[in-house]
This record gives C-alpha cells, sequence and structure tokens, in this order.
C-alpha cells in the first residue's frame, strides 16, 4: 500500500462506463503536473429505488433478471414513503428492469442517472481530485500516451485543498486545429495544428513543393500518408484539450469519414483509444464527440455557454468583433449589394480555396494555420479555457458539455438530498394544474426625462431563494413541521426555516463569486453567476426531477411583492418611480440633478430600502434577509417610449444617457454614452441604416443639437443610393419554407427565391455538390445552414418585392425604407418634442 505521500492532485477530463462480466468498470482519464492518469474503478453497480412497500411485488418482477438485489434504506420518497435500493451488476440489465416496472406502473426512481454519474456526484467530485492509489500505478507501455494506470484508487475532491492560497487549477496542454477541403467533393487539401510554441501545416502535395520556403509545412502524395501523420502527431504532442471552430461537427466528423473510406484507425485518444460518436436527438445533423483522455471544446458552443453573443458565429464574424482581424482569404466577387463584400460568403470563399490548393498551396497554408491562430487567440481573448474548467469544477459536468443546466442541478442537488433521507422524484412525476407568472413588470410612465436613477435588486431570484428558503426539500420537510417552523410561500405551499438544501448551495456560490470579484477571477466570475441565475430556470422546467410551479410562483410572486413595495417606499420619499422591471426601479428626480445630488440620493434610497428588509423579515418571518438593493446607474437623459400606435407606455423599451467615464461635462461623445434597451438599434432584423439613424438622432436630441438638416439629408443621400449597403435585412427563418403557404412574410419569400434562383444556376452540377456547397461550408463556417429552418436570410426590400442580396437585380424601393425603417426608429423621440419624420422632409419629397 502506498504512503500517504503518493497522492495526486488531478483534474478530470473524460468519463465513461462499460457492462463487464465482472460488473460495471467506470473509465476515467485525468491531466495532473505528472502527466496523464487512467483510472479504472471496478465491481460498480447501477441503482434505482422503489418504495418498500412494492418489493415484494418487485422481486417477483424481476425474479427472470440474475444478480438483482433489493436492500430496505434509510430514505424515502417525496410522500414520506420509505424506500428500498435495487442493485444491478449490469447497467443494461438496470435498463431492463426500468421498462418492466414502467409496464407494471410500479414507482421507481433516479432510474436514468448513470453509474458514472452516481459515482461522480455521491462522493462530491467534480474537476480537481485527491487520487490516491491503492497499489503502484502501472503503465501500459504498448500504447502511447497511456500514462499511469491507476486500478481502484480512492477519489476524494479537491475543492477545499489550498495551494500557495489558490485552489488547484490544471496545467493544460491545448491543440488548436482546422482543415481544409474540396467544396465540391470529400477531398481533404489539409490540416493545421498549433500548440503554445509549435504549429505545423499538412498538405497533400508532392515533396517537390516543399523548395524554398521556410514555412512549417509538410507535404504528402496521398490523403492516407497526411491522415497518417496527423494521427501520429495528435499522439506525440498529447494535448489534454482539442479546440476549434465547430470542430465537433464538421473537422472530426469530416476526418473520421475520411478515416473510414480510407480504412485508417482515427485513434487518437489517448492509450491509442477511438472517438465515441453520438448523435443528438433533436437535430439529425448534428453530433456530440467524446475522446478518451482529451476534452474537444467548440469555439461556438463555448462562447454560447459562456453568454457570449454576436450577430453572427461565423469564425470571420466573431474574429472581427473580438479581435480586430478576420480570415486571410476574403470573397473576390461583387454582388449587387456591396455590403455583402463585408460579409464573410461561405461559397465564394471556397471557390478561393480550391483556386489557392491548386495554384498556391503556400499561402492556402497560411489561411489554414491562421483559422487555428484565430481560434486559439478568440480562446484567449475570451478566455474561455479557464471558463470550461470553472464551470467544470463548479457543477461536475464534463468541460466540454454545452447547456445542461438540469444536469448540473442534479449533480450538486441529490448527493445532498440523499443525506436528508430523501430521493428525487422522476420528471413529470408531478402533475401541474398552475403556471408561475413571469418577474414583475410595472407599467411605465413614456416621456422624456433629465436625471433618472436605476436601482437594482442584486441577483433578485437567487437572493429570494436564499432568504425565505425556496426549495424542494425544505418544502418537504415543512410538511412535516409546526407552521412556526416554516417561512411562507405561495399557492398554499411552505418551507421549513432552519432545515434546508439550495439556499445554502447559493450561499456557498455566493460567497465563491465575491472571492472571485476579489481577486479579479473573471472565469470563475462568470461561471458562477450563470449557475446561479439558471436554478431558477431549472426548477421552472419541466424536465427537471424536482420542478414544481409552486416552486417558481414563490420566487416570482415574492419578487412581484418586493418590486412593489419598494415603489411605495420610493415615493413616500418624494420621488416618482417611472418604470420597473423584474429586479430594477427607475426613478426620476423630477428634473436636472447635479452628479453628486443623484449620487446622494441613490445612496440613501438603497440605504432605506435595504434596512427595510432587515427589520420586517426579522420581526415577520424570523429570517435573515440577503435581499440587497444596489446604486447601479443615473442617466443624465432618459427616454421612455410608447407603444407604436398608442400612447400607452411600452416595456423592457428605453434609452438613457450616461457619463462614460463618470465626468462633469457629458456634452460630447468622448464622455457620454447612450443604452440603449429593447429598442431598434440593438435588434438585428433592422437595418444598419436605422440602426445608425437612430443612434444619431438620440445623441443629437439628448444633448440639445439640431438635428432636421441631418435628417432631410440622410433621406436625400438615401434616395441617391448612397446607402444600398446598408439596407440589407438580415432574418432567420422560423421554420421550413415548405412549411411557408399561406403566410409569406418577406424573408420567407426572399429564401424561397434564393433556393429556386440557386438551383436554377446549378441545373447542370451534380446534386452531391450540390450538398457539398450547402452543407459542408456553411457548417464550417456559419453553424446554420441557409435557407433551412433555423438558418439566416439577407434580403432587400425592392420594387418587385424581397430579393436574396446575392441574386437582386432589381432597384431599391427607397420609400419602403423611409416609411418602415426611418420613421419608425426616430418618430417614437421625435413625437416628445413635437414633431416627426414627416413634418422635417415634407419640403423635400418634391424633389423626387
Amino acid at each position: 500500500m502506498p504512503d500517504s505521500d503518493s497522492s495526486i492532485n488531478a483534474f478530470l477530463l473524460t468519463r465513461q462506463w462499460r457492462d463487464t462480466a465482472k460488473g460495471i468498470v467506470l473509465d476515467f482519464w485525468f491531466t495532473s503536473d505528472s502527466g496523464p492518469i487512467h483510472v479504472f474503478i471496478e465491481n460498480q453497480q447501477a441503482i434505482f429505488f422503489i418504495r418498500q412497500e412494492d418489493s415484494q411485488a418487485v422481486a417477483k418482477a424481476l425474479s427472470a433478471f440474475s444478480e438483482t438485489t433489493i436492500k430496505p434504506l434509510r430514505l424515502k420518497d417525496f410522500e414520506h414513503k420509505p424506500v428500498a435500493g435495487v442493485y444491478f451488476n449490469s447497467q443494461q440489465t438496470s435498463y431492463q428492469a426500468r421498462e418492466l416496472l414502467q409496464q407494471l406502473e410500479i414507482r421507481h426512481y433516479e432510474a436514468d442517472i448513470r453509474p458514472v454519474e452516481r459515482y461522480l456526484t455521491e462522493r462530491f467530485l467534480t474537476g480537481p481530485v485527491v487520487i490516491k492509489p491503492r497499489s503502484n500505478p502501472t503503465s501500459n507501455s504498448k500504447k502511447k500516451n497511456s500514462g499511469q494506470l491507476i486500478l481502484n484508487p480512492q477519489i476524494k475532491p479537491l475543492n477545499q485543498s489550498i495551494q500557495n492560497g489558490q485552489q488547484y487549477k490544471p496545467k493544460l496542454k491545448i491543440m488548436s486545429l482546422d482543415i481544409e477541403t474540396a467544396y465540391d467533393s470529400l477531398e481533404l487539401y489539409s490540416i493545421s495544428l498549433l500548440c503554445e510554441q509549435w504549429n505545423i501545416t499538412l498538405m497533400k502535395g508532392e515533396v517537390e513543393e516543399l523548395k524554398n520556403t521556410t514555412a512549417n509545412i509538410e507535404y504528402y502524395r496521398s490523403e492516407r500518408e497526411l491522415m497518417l501523420r496527423f494521427i501520429e502527431l495528435v499522439i506525440e504532442q498529447d494535448p489534454d484539450v482539442l479546440i476549434g471552430w465547430n470542430v465537433i461537427n464538421f473537422d472530426f466528423q469530416f476526418l473520421q469519414k475520411k478515416a473510414d473510406n480510407l480504412k485508417i484507425s482515427l485513434a487518437i485518444g489517448r492509450a491509442e483509444s477511438l472517438p465515441v460518436w453520438r448523435k443528438a436527438q433533436t437535430e439529425q445533423s448534428h453530433y456530440f464527440l467524446l475522446i478518451p483522455g482529451r476534452v474537444v471544446l467548440d469555439g461556438i458552443d463555448t462562447l454560447k455557454s459562456a453568454t457570449w453573443n454576436f450577430k453572427s458565429f461565423s469564425l470571420e464574424s466573431v474574429g472581427n468583433e473580438l479581435l480586430g482581424r478576420g480570415k486571410l482569404i476574403k470573397p473576390n466577387i461583387k454582388p449587387v449589394i456591396e455590403a455583402k463584400q463585408k460579409n464573410y460568403d461561405p461559397l465564394c470563399n471556397a471557390k478561393e480555396i480550391k483556386r489557392l490548393f491548386y495554384e498556391n498551396k503556400l499561402a492556402l497554408a497560411a489561411y489554414n494555420l491562421e483559422d487555428c491562430q484565430l481560434v486559439w487567440d478568440i480562446f484567449e481573448h475570451a478566455d474561455l479555457i479557464a471558463f470550461a474548467v470553472e464551470r467544470a469544477r463548479l457543477t461536475g459536468l464534463e468541460m466540454d458539455r454545452t447547456g445542461g443546466s438540469v444536469a448540473a442541478f442534479d449533480n450538486q442537488y441529490l448527493p445532498r438530498l440523499h443525506r436528508k433521507g430523501f430521493v428525487a422524484p422522476n420528471i413529470n412525476d408531478r402533475q401541474e394544474t398552475l403556471s408561475a407568472p413571469g418577474g414583475y413588470v410595472m407599467n411605465s410612465k413614456p416621456g422624456l426625462y433629465d436625471s433618472v436613477l436605476v436601482l437594482d435588486y442584486k441577483s433578485l431570484y437567487p437572493s429570494i431563494i436564499r432568504t425565505f428558503r425556496v426549495d424542494p426539500y425544505a418544502r418537504v420537510k415543512a410538511e412535516e413541521l409546526d407552521e412556526i417552523d416554516c417561512v411562507p410561500g405561495f399557492n398554499g405551499i411552505s418551507f421549513s426555516r432552519d432545515d434546508y438544501i439550495l439556499p445554502d448551495i447559493i450561499k456557498s456560490l455566493w460567497q465563491a463569486r465575491d472571492k472571485a470579484k476579489e481577486d479579479d477571477n473573471k472565469a470563475l466570475s462568470q461561471a458562477i453567476k450563470i449557475i446561479m441565475n439558471s436554478f431558477y430556470g431549472v426548477l421552472g422546467t419541466s424536465g427537471c426531477r424536482v420542478h414544481d410551479s409552486r416552486l417558481t410562483s414563490s420566487i416570482t410572486l415574492r419578487g412581484h411583492e418586493l418590486m412593489k413595495e419598494t415603489a411605495v417606499m420610493i415615493e413616500a420619499e418624494g420621488y416618482e418611480v417611472i418604470y420597473g422591471d423584474t429586479d430594477s426601479v427607475f426613478v426620476s428626480l423630477g428634473g436636472v440633478k447635479e452628479k453628486e445630488f443623484a449620487d446622494t440620493v441613490g445612496r440613501q434610497l438603497v440605504a432605506k430600502i435595504n434596512h427595510h428588509w432587515q427589520k420586517v423579515l426579522s420581526e415577520q418571518y424570523h429570517i435573515e434577509s440577503f435581499l440587497e438593493m444596489e446604486y447601479e446607474t443615473h442617466y443624465i437623459r432618459f427616454f421612455m417610449p410608447t407603444v407604436r400606435g398608442s400612447d400607452k407606455g411600452s416595456k423592457k423599451r428605453y434609452a438613457g444617457m450616461i457619463c462614460d467615464p463618470p465626468a462633469p461635462d457629458c456634452n460630447n461623445k468622448n464622455t457620454s454614452r447612450i443604452i440603449f434597451k429593447g429598442l431598434e438599434t440593438v435588434r438585428t432584423d433592422w437595418t444598419a441604416l436605422a440602426r445608425e439613424v437612430q443612434q444619431e438622432i438620440y445623441y443629437r436630441i439628448f444633448h440639445d443639437i439640431a438635428y432636421e438638416d441631418y435628417l432631410k439629408n440622410i433621406i436625400v443621400r438615401l434616395k441617391q443610393g448612397e446607402f444600398d449597403d446598408k439596407l440589407v435585412y438580415r432574418k432567420r427563418l422560423r421554420q421550413k419554407l415548405s412549411d411557408y403557404i399561406k403566410n409569406k412574410p418577406p424573408h420567407a419569400q426572399a429564401a424561397i427565391k434564393a433556393e429556386n434562383y440557386s438551383q436554377n444556376q446549378s441545373q447542370n452540377q451534380s446534386q452531391n455538390t450540390l450538398q457539398n456547397q450547402a452543407q459542408n461550408l456553411a457548417q464550417k463556417n456559419a453553424p446554420t445552414k441557409r435557407y433551412e429552418f433555423g438558418g439566416w436570410i439577407e434580403y432587400v426590400i425592392t420594387t418587385t418585392g424581397p430579393e436574396p442580396i446575392e441574386y437582386n437585380k432589381q432597384p431599391l424601393d427607397y420609400d419602403h425604407y423611409v416609411e418602415k425603417q426611418i420613421a419608425p426608429v426616430v418618430d417614437a423621440l421625435l413625437m416628445v418634442v413635437g414633431t416627426s419624420l414627416e413634418k422635417i422632409i415634407q419640403s423635400q419629397y418634391e424633389l423626387f
């Protein structure tokens, strides 16, 4: 037996399980400071739970299943019935037993949890762990990258272990990968690989082409040789993490098909293991990939998980927005609408790639490698590796798991629930008879204001959960308690005041986030924020096993109560509340106020409100208030519009000007900034010109600058064709083109025309070529297909109707753009100052 010094700090990379003749084997890969570690946990069992009263019926029903054990446990279900555990030596047998009990309508619980998740969560194992071998580690010398092989070690969480004042963080080796292929066939041109201080491009071509170049390029005469060298290099470099852009559903999927066609084993996992593919249930063309011992992070999915949002998630677009640079190859065709030159065109780009492969392989290699570098730099800029690490550490999810809010909740909640003596219900066990209301949104008071304060409850819903003990277990526990020991909820439920789970989880996350902010650990802070804010949504989804609309109602209705009382307190101080939304109130100070005065009022109101809740909740419910209102913003000018075509105030739509950075003088663009919420300028379905004009008009009116001549000039130039590149609509297709039958909105009409134009142009091409053009390229460079459900269409309005920009030859309908784009974005504010676009440009109409 090794001594205590043999313990190894490590970080979990991948997890698998499999049935064997000796029980279930769990298969883990870790990374550590001393290299990769391969762990097998043998002789595991699958388990689910039944009511003890059903034990005899279950034993009879499962009598044909070998090696099945039923054991009474000191656990109860949510109806306070004692339960028993049903144990199996095979997960497959467990699945068969589950199906049989479903047919017999015998209750059973937690039968959907895989053994690998059960093992990890019940031990509170997430990313960082301490591995203590029970025997000396071995190595499989016959296989490369096999690392240390450890059988049945003791594994404990490392979350509380501090080293040099910091929690353990893995030193991950990253590899960025990108491939280039023919757009009209399955031909592989090149593969580029990039690590921190190493890069290479593998190119199909003659060795003689290597002459007279200093670039790090290797040429191979056949795809087989190229693929074998790729596999060799991945094994040789041995990365912990592979990154790329749409890397799973394009690059790796292509490489897997190529390997299959060439009858090559794509053994790029550690210990020369093979990739494991799983098809998504919701999207036919979407796959999940597991490479044993290596995490695969897709740039698009990881950005979305970290709540980044872009107009387009193409590599070109994200690179330009985050880094100020895009891909090396640009479209070299000139469409009718010049704006198309500024957007990445997959088909045009692919033709250029093919030309370079035959005419200038060095340029293609540079382009291929730059895509790797772009992905690397985006990951670094957005700190995505650190985010994935922290998210895995906090939730127990795989580093490459996308979404997974419900699974993250289960990982944290279920082991704590079991220790409280309960098992969880199954999904959809509870038949709902009511739905929870949304957040409280006050009726707004439209108008143009000077000096508006925004006061905001910090993380309102998590605060309510923590303060009022909103918790599935606390609700069940309250059924056993006297009323005096409970905190009332809504819709007939209450919660144990002193015995709960979720409020404690939020408390620990809250404290961790405060520490992360103090340490300027932005990745950790963001990961915690996403997790905390997900709890309300998880409790409100039918896909959560503890879903109960009475829980979510007890959160939102409590929020309504708090917001209404907050408005009453503020107006009692002599200030007007002009709007409120979920967790924020907007307070008018009644005219122009200096920043110092506004800040003083904001701090005073916050202090009064926070003190009020501390006092009231202590006296009324005997609980501590964790509600914390903050003074967030002072808007120097603020505009709340009406609902279009009505005098009623709008909701979730406004604009306000702040000093940024705070300064005494906010009368120029260097010291002021206008924040738009819900208005056209922040919506991608409005044209670029409409958004620019709205921003300029709001700036001028907020600063008391003349605007009439500006608008007249805009209309003149618009009708002269100067802004044609800014008149493009971009909208998503919300259903299949074939489903647009009776109602065909403009974007659907344009997409249908584009599809027809494309087919007519391609009559002489093979069907396979068409499919490769539409699918390979769109998947590689824009994650949605162009003319299908979920895809995007760019179009213009012409004198003959909507037309896709890549095929349009018709003149634009400029009157449409004046009436439907410019007027709506400016009239709401112009009417407040006593005018409209029509009045301003009336004298200009005779010119046209």
